[in-house]
């Protein structure tokens, strides 16, 4: 499997999936991204190969070039100095290296697509990977979320069934009972005071009315 192919498989991946399934979901996605940013790293090394490569057919093209001129340049000198045997070694050669730059120039031409298909790629599978870096912490967010509601609901169902919710229930209707009890024997206690103040009341409006009757018939008397 190519570097390239490697790299978009990862892309490609089902990521939710895979945290879904770890036991640490943001070491696993950290994981993804260091394996996505070694196979980059391998992927620029492929393309400064490629790269290479086509300067070194270039080069090579060039020099042949080079070569087809100066064997040109001499099978003229020849003719004008009346060489004919040497002019006719001399084109030889030209018509030699002027195939060989052909082939040179064919291979360029083919290695130059090359390496446009390989630096597209790269663009693409770098900007991909910039944006799998920035859906990296909204991905572990999501999921640390996820899994805190999860946490939530579960000990919110784990009290409707704990015995601690039906004793605290037991104790507040206790509580209030007590609460009743109070109230009842206070209204009692404040009504047995209230009848004693109307009694002592009673007694002393007794004693001014003997009084009265008294002063009254000493008036008589």
């Amino acid at each position: 499997m190519g570097v390239f192919e490697r790299i978009s498989r990862i892309i490609r991946s089902n990521i939710s999936e895979l945290l879904d399934r770890a036991e640490d979901p943001e070491k696993i996605l950290q994981q993804i991204m260091d394996d996505m940013q070694q196979d980059l790293r391998e992927a620029k090394l492929h393309v400064a190969a490629a790269i290479r490569d086509q300067k070194k057919l270039e080069t090579k093209y060039k020099e042949n070039l080079a070569l087809v001129k100066r064997c040109e340049l001499k099978a003229i000198n020849a003719v004008e100095e009346g060489n004919d045997v040497a002019a006719k070694e001399l084109l030889r050669r030209k018509r030699t290296y002027e195939q060989v730059a052909q082939g040179y120039k064919e291979q360029l031409e083919e290695q130059s697509k090359s390496v446009q298909v390989l630096r597209t790629s790269l663009t693409a599978l770098e900007a991909k990977i910039e944006d799998a870096k920035r859906r990296k912490d909204l991905l572990i967010a999501r999921q640390k979320r996820a899994k805190a509601q999860k946490a939530i609901s579960e000990t919110i169902s784990g009290m409707s069934k704990s015995n601690a919710l039906t004793a605290l229930e037991k104790m507040e209707g206790r509580v209030k009972e007590a609460e009743v009890n109070a109230e009842a024997i206070a209204e009692v206690e404040a009504n047995s005071i209230e009848n004693k103040f109307a009694a002592l009341e009673d007694e002393d409006v007794d004693d001014e009315l003997e009084k009265l009757k008294a002063q009254i018939a000493r008036k008589k008397n």
